[in-house]
Parts: structure tokens; sequence; C-alpha cells
């Protein structure tokens, strides 16, 4: 696949009233202050006005214009993460005439098989999202790519520091430009306005220290704690590839009922919610491709949603972070490898997932950081990227919704992203990235599963 970058826009927001804007990090972003960027493509098939000429002259200025609007809302983006040294934790801050940059790309790839949903070389896939300027220390907050198919479509690559915004407010800016591009207006609907006040997050101020000490314990630079400069990710190889598969609503129900079935327990003390199905299964699936190792230590992770959650519930439409991970830590392979697995894992989640709403932040801070200080070396670890709720698929910039979105950044770990289904409700879309010789026996583990 060949592509070359045909222009590099500085895209700045459309006001004319900023002098500066400051937003300190917040407990729940500091987390995810030396993590990889979240990276994700959204594809867009053109039906007409798909030309070379026709996206130069009509589609790309309306997506430049559009993005101008929309950052008008969404100003932390078009600023950088900052720590100065006589403040405790970071901050985003915007000046006069900062922007976004926005590289504009051409590929003569095969758009349906790069925008499908089977086997796809990694490599391909992510030469579509731009590169994040990660390696100082102002590291701009947010990167885009457009990149043409020529008579084919089109894609937005998104790269942004995650300390910045989680997975639903990444998706809340991409559904507020879709909005502003289709309908040609720079004011939002109230449903996608976000909601820039730092003062709604409230939790104990001496958390901050505590997961900044966390991050020093991880950190790769002991010499410079302060510095923002994120860790080597590393090259992807070409022997990773993506793979895109459905649990239908029907799969879902199945799994339920098995659930209720293998379990001991009454199923009405277990939390059965598609999510923990979903993931119950998939994380048996990946720990049986690793092989019958019974004492390999093994993690999995999620992270879950605070808004609801704390004292004083955080508003739906908050920009920023409000997630923190959860870890199920301290277990062998072996609890997974038999056929007890799934319901195994199944009520693992449920546990979890329950204990939540009877645990405070500062209780589930301390479980997190206790773990992950406990995890032991070569441990298999898998996490969870995504929701099945954001509703990406509505994201309609005015040439139809997309037919396809893919969580990129999954390939830097062993993680699966989650999605809604495009057509029909109910199951999930669940995106994998593997060694082609390990996808194999993971997609053979999955079908047959289903199909017993």
């Amino acid at each position: 696949m060949a592509q070359k970058i045909t222009k590099i826009s500085r895209v700045s927001p459309a006001t004319d009233s900023l002098d500066s804007l400051i937003l300190p990090l917040t407990f729940f972003d500091l987390r995810w202050l030396k993590f990889h960027p979240t990276e994700r493509i959204i594809f867009y098939k053109l039906n007409q006005d798909s030309s070379r000429e026709s996206f130069h002259a009509v589609i790309l200025p309306k997506l430049e214009r559009s993005l101008s609007d929309v950052l008008r809302h969404y100003l932390p983006l078009a600023g950088r993460l900052t720590w100065d040294p006589q403040d405790p934790k970071p901050h985003i801050v915007v000046f006069p005439n900062d922007y976004v940059p926005l590289t504009v790309a051409e590929s003569d790839a095969d758009f349906s098989r790069v925008s499908g949903k089977g086997l796809r070389p990694e490599t391909e896939v992510r030469s579509l999202v731009p590169e994040l300027s990660v390696s100082c220390d102002s590291p701009p907050v947010l990167s885009l790519q457009v990149t043409l198919f020529p008579n084919q479509g089109f894609c937005i690559g998104i790269a942004a520091h995650h300390s910045v915004m989680d997975g639903k407010t990444m998706a809340l800016f991409i559904k507020s430009w879709a909005h502003i591009c289709k309908h040609g207006t720079f004011v939002l609907p109230e449903r996608l306005t976000p909601c820039l006040d730092r003062t709604v997050i409230n939790v104990p101020a001496s958390l901050d220290a505590k997961i900044l000490e966390l991050v020093s314990f991880f950190s790769e630079d002991k010499t410079n704690l302060r510095s923002l400069k994120l860790p080597p990710t590393g090259d992807i190889s070409s022997d990773v590839v993506r793979v895109t598969l459905e649990l239908t609503r029907e799969n879902i129900e199945k799994l339920r009922e098995r659930a209720k079935s293998e379990s001991s327990r009454s199923h009405l003390e277990l939390h059965l919610s598609t999510f923990v199905l979903a993931n119950a299964y998939l994380w048996t699936c990946l720990v049986k491709t690793r092989g019958a190792d019974v004492d390999r230590p093994v993690r999995f992770m999620y992270a879950a949603d605070f808004r609801n959650r704390l004292d004083r519930p955080v508003p739906e439409l908050y920009f920023g972070n409000c997630v923190f991970p959860i870890g199920c830590f301290g277990y062998k392979a072996g609890v997974f490898l038999g056929e007890d697995g799934f319901v195994n894992t199944v009520e693992i989640l449920s546990d979890s997932v329950q204990s939540i709403a009877s645990q405070d932040i500062e209780t589930v801070c301390e479980l997190y950081i206790d773990g992950t200080k406990s995890v032991k070396p070569g441990t298999q670890t898998g996490s969870i990227a995504g929701s099945n709720r954001f509703g990406l698929y509505t994201s309609d910039f005015g040439w139809g919704k997309p037919v396809n979105s893919e969580i990129v950044s999954i390939d830097r770990n062993e993680a699966f992203s989650m999605s809604e289904r495009r057509d029909e409700p109910g199951g999930v879309e669940i995106g994998l990235c593997l060694k082609k010789c390990e996808m194999d026996i993971f997609i053979s583990l999955f079908q047959n599963g289903l199909k017993n």
C-alpha cells in the first residue's frame, strides 16, 4: 500500500476572544499521564463526489471549516500539556493562535479491504492515524489525519493524549464535529455541548498525590519525574493482523443462558450484562490461545465510568477523563482454561463490576495501586477499550454513516476494542490485534465456542 502526504494544515478554533485557557488535570486524568495515545479511525464510503478533484474542492474544505468551528466548543483540544515547576500537577494550556495539526494524505489501497472487518495487516491500518508528538515536555493533545482513497472513500484518523479525554469524550467530540460539518452551523445542540467545568470532579485532593506516585513508580525516567514524554512504543511487527468480530444479540443471550446454567450461584446474584458476558467469553478465548500453562499469572483490566458513581454525579457531557482502571488481579491461567473457564470469568467480572457500586473512590484507588504494584513479571494482561454505548456509527459528516470504526491503539498491548454493531441493534463488535499464528487459534476458539 502506497501512501503520500498531500497537505498539512494548522486548524485553529474559530474564535476571536481567546486570551488563554488553563485547565488543571484531575485525579481521573492523572492515571493516563504516561499512557500511550488513544488512536481511532472512522471510515466513510463515498458513493458520489469521490474523485480527487471533488474531495479537495468540496469535502476537505468542509472538514477543515467545521473542525475550526467545533474547536471553539472544545478549546482544550487546541492546546498543550505543561507542568510548570511551581505546580503540583500538569495543566492543559491553550494560547491564542494555538491549533490542531491536520495531515491530509492519499492512499492507493483497496478501501473495501482496509475498512472491512476481515483479517488485515495492522501496519496498513496504523498508517492511517497521525503521529502525536509526545517526545517533548509540552506535547500537543490532539492530532488528526484525513486520508483519501480516490474514487472509493476517505477516513479520519485521530490521535489524542489519553490524559486529556476518555473514550466517551472522544466520541462526543467526533459526533459534534460531524453535526457541525453536516448541518453547516457552528452552534451545537445541548446534547452535544461539552461541560468544561473541572470543579464537578469531587474526589479527595490526597488522591492526586497517590496517583502521581504510582505514575512515578512505573516511569522509565527516574531522573525527571515531571517529564511529560511518553515511553517509546516501538514498531508494529509485520505479522500482526487485525480482525473485527461480532457477538450478535442472539449470541449474547445464549452466553447469558449458559452462565445461568453453569454457575452454582443464583442468576440473581450475577451481573449478566452484555459487557460482562462478552468480555468473559473473549478473555477465556484469549487465555486459551496462549496455551495450557496453568500456572501462568494473568490479569484482566477494564475502565469503569465514574460519572454516576461519585457522591456528586458528574454531568454526562463532562469534557475530560472520568474513568478509572479496574483490575482483576491474582489469578492463574488454569482458572480460565478448563470447561468451567467461561463461567469462572463471568463470576469474577460480575463480582468486580458489582463491587464498584459499594466502594468509594478512595478504596477503588487503593485496590488498584496495590494490585498493580503486585503484578509479577511475565503476567498475561488483557484489557478492553471502547464501549458499545458510544454511538459512533451515528457520526454522519454529510456523506452517510461510517462503514467501520476501529480503535487502533489496541495494537500496542493485548487488548480488545468494543463498540455497538453497525447495522443491527444489540450485541457488540470486537476488535483484536494478534500475530497471525495466534489470531488463527483465537478465531477458531471464538467461532467453535459459539457453535457449541
